[in-house]
């Protein structure tokens, strides 16, 4: 039942995530938009990943070699969530540098003023 409600909150978020981008005419917001709706994929992912009564992707004493394709979580989306997660850091952290950079050029960060193709 938790994982239904995560995955309903991940395509929730995803679309306050795009609402908000498409809809904002403010710089930051869409930034923060874009953000909202990368959690939510991450949120999405790790929830398909999920199966109940699986345990943690560890071959110890308490799951041997043999059980481990019945007993585990496949590790593949919790990597990928991982990953997901430096790059969209990486990627925000870019587009606010040049938002910065935008707004010490027209002060302004309306997009509606951004008229030109080069600067």
């Amino acid at each position: 039942m938790m994982i239904y409600i995560a995955m309903a909150t991940g395509f929730l978020l995803i679309l306050i995530g795009f609402y908000g981008a498409l809809t904002n005419r403010n710089l930051l917001r869409m930034i923060v938009a874009f953000t909202l709706a990368n959690t939510g994929v991450n949120l999405v992912i790790v929830s398909i990943g999920y199966m109940h009564g699986r345990t943690a992707p560890i071959l110890s004493a308490a799951v041997s070699a043999t059980e481990a394709a019945v007993r585990i979580i496949d590790p593949v989306p919790q990597a990928l969530v991982l990953t997901a997660i430096v790059i969209g850091v990486g990627i925000t952290a870019l587009m606010l540098a040049y938002a910065l950079k935008l707004y010490e050029k027209k002060h302004t960060l309306d997009i509606a003023k951004f008229s030109e193709l080069k600067w």
